[in-house]
């Protein structure tokens, strides 16, 4: 976990005394629902067809995790499924149009970065052993393109960021070599765009946090600067709103000079695709990193937990595209950051696992919307 040692929040904007009706404070809520079966953070959750969520991965007390697990929303319970091949942690997974599930490099049980990928199959509820990355990495993203392919892009080893990007071929479980990002970096964001292009903003590089984004062709097989971002940042949100805007909120920069003190951000900005540029927009009410972001049925995005400077959190918080604020919600039931969030098939959302107060964390609640604005 990537807690801060010092930290500051960047211009929060809290609500004035009476901007805030009561219906806004009472628009969602957390209930408990079942507890995962193994304490874990820094996993994975991919919501399967059937509506259930797959957890996969990620880290226990002293240990790197193979388990993996399924949330029954009917029931509210999680049964075992079948073990990854390889246990890892910070790795990525990805529904593919077949619905099997493909999970791609991450930190393995020895702490190595791993170049390994396999697919989990709903059907019959194992790991099969697929096409090994070109470059093994952690801290990368992964993107699904319209043609059913996966782009892998960016990540780190031990030696630093990559630059480097590759695709998955789901008929011929391989990968293959694609353009390389103008910018090494890894804890950054990449976002499916209605045009089919893929943007990549912020994270970390070689030099520091990153302002730089750029976007993937997959026609070309090539990456294009865009519009820099306001603020630097990593290990921030980004959500494509239903307006074809991306939101990008929160995260953390390297003050300059303080290398391992991280600045903690509660700003937030928009990227328009028309024309390749950022703009500001309300900032978070609780500056915040290591979050989760949500986008809503009713076309809002739901914030939640994350880290301050030293704890997790238990607060959330909503956006609201047409007013460009965020309202306070209801807390989380347990503090909590390096969770997952699934928007699951009846509007709900489901918080698993992380980090809080105690440690690892086994609990998950869901998010309910009580009322529309």
């Amino acid at each position: 976990m990537l807690i801060c040692t010092s930290a500051l929040a960047e211009n929060p904007a809290p609500l004035e005394p009476g901007s805030e009706s009561l219906s806004h404070l009472d628009s969602g809520t957390w209930t408990p629902t079942g507890s995962l079966n193994t304490f874990r953070r820094s996993h994975t959750a991919t919501l399967l067809p059937n509506g259930m969520v797959l957890v996969a991965g990620g880290f226990a007390p002293n240990s790197v995790l193979a388990s993996a697990e399924m949330y029954h929303p009917a029931s509210g319970t999680w049964t075992p499924t079948g073990s990854l091949n390889t246990a890892r942690a910070e790795h990525t997974a990805t529904l593919l149009p077949n619905g099997m599930v493909l999970v791609a490099g991450g930190l393995d049980g020895s702490l190595n970065v791993s170049a390994s990928a396999e697919l989990y199959d709903p059907a019959s509820g194992t790991w099969t052993p697929t096409g090994s990355l070109h470059t093994g990495r952690r801290w990368h993203t992964a993107s699904l393109l319209p043609n059913g392919m996966v782009l892998v892009a960016g990540g780190v080893a031990f030696s630093g960021p990559f630059a480097s990007a590759e695709l998955y071929d789901p008929a011929s479980g391989t990968w293959t070599a694609t353009g390389s990002l103008g910018t090494a970096r890894c804890l950054h964001t990449a976002t499916l765009l209605p045009n089919g292009k893929v943007l990549v903003a912020g994270g970390g590089g070689s030099s520091g946090t990153l302002a730089s984004a750029e976007l993937y062709d997959p026609a070309s097989g090539t990456w294009t600067p865009t519009g820099s971002l306001h603020t630097a940042r990593r290990e921030h949100t980004a959500i494509l709103l239903p307006n074809g805007m991306v939101l990008v909120a929160g995260g953390y920069k390297v003050v300059p000079g303080g290398v391992g003190h991280p600045l903690l951000l509660a700003s937030a900005e928009l990227y328009d695709p028309a024309n390749g540029t950022w703009t500001p927009t309300g900032s978070l009410n609780t500056a915040r990193g290591e979050h989760t972001a949500s986008l809503l049925p009713n076309g809002m995005v739901l914030a939640a937990g994350g880290f301050d400077s030293f704890n997790a959190l238990a607060s959330a918080e909503l956006y609201d595209l047409a007013s460009g604020t965020w309202t306070r919600t209801g807390n989380l039931n347990t503090a909590r950051g390096e969770h997952t969030a699934s928007l699951l098939p009846n509007g709900m959302v489901l918080a698993a696992g992380g980090f809080g107060a105690s440690g690892d964390l086994a609990s998950a609640e869901l998010y309910i919307v009580t009322s529309d604005w």
